[in-house]
């Protein structure tokens, strides 16, 4: 399906995504994800690596490759500026042990088989690459496609087809919860003027209560985890 998104708005909303500003619902679990994706890439040595990007239709964590990239490829359904491949994530259109990483960050969600997706991404890894995986555990519904939602248990047997696998909540219950109240105030607000004032007053408020609740408490509880992320090794 083309998309009628230009480059620049691409390019913008990968920033947000990496980049995240105080005002976004999502800044919590977003700056955690971008911490967790820098420290695991740190681990990949070299500046020739072959990079896959499953429903790449942004690409906010290329910018933590820069300079270390052979070719970087993004695999999505839907054509935007930066896809280079508009296919199905069940059937990757690329040969066994092609890649050093891939990435496939908030997609899983809406495949109609996220297995099949994870067996590909296995397969077009070379032996010792690996999958920077992000996926959600609590959140609304934002599209008629989505099916899913993971919790550990379900993560760890997707991702039991992996010889190492190292996954982590994006915040304790404290982001959780403090993310959760975030959008549903921008959920339920009708009108863009109050979604605006809200992201500005509220938003703002409730993401600093998070962040201090987080650096002060033992960070233990996850039972409220709202997303994780995970590295798996082929």
């Amino acid at each position: 399906m083309p998309s009628s998104e230009t480059s620049a708005q691409v390019a913008r909303m990968s920033r947000q995504r990496l980049h995240p500003s105080i005002t976004d619902p999502s800044w919590l679990i977003l700056r955690r994800r971008r911490a967790l994706f820098t420290r695991w890439l740190e681990r990949f040595p070299g500046k020739d690596l072959e990079v896959l990007d499953v429903g790449g239709r942004l690409q906010p964590y290329r910018e933590l490759l820069q300079g270390r990239v052979k070719r970087y490829l993004a695999l999505d359904l839907r054509a935007t500026p930066a896809v280079d491949v508009v296919a199905n994530a069940g059937k990757i259109p690329f040969m066994d042990d092609a890649f050093d990483i891939c990435f496939c960050t908030q997609m899983l969600e809406y495949a109609p088989n996220p297995q099949a997706v994870i067996a590909e991404i296995r397969r077009v890894l070379k032996p010792g690459g690996a999958l920077l995986l992000s996926l959600p555990s609590l959140a609304p519904c934002d599209a008629s496609e989505d099916r899913w939602r993971f919790w550990p248990a379900a993560i760890r047997e997707l991702l039991s087809v992996f010889s190492q696998i190292e996954l982590v909540a994006e915040g304790s219950s404290a982001t959780g919860f403090f993310r959760t109240l975030n959008v549903g105030l921008i959920s339920l607000a009708r009108f863009q003027a109050l979604r605006t004032a809200l992201r500005y007053t509220a938003v703002v408020l409730l993401n600093a209560l998070g962040a201090l609740l987080e650096s002060v408490s033992s960070g233990s509880n996850e039972s409220f985890a709202v997303n994780y992320s995970a590295i798996a090794r082929k």
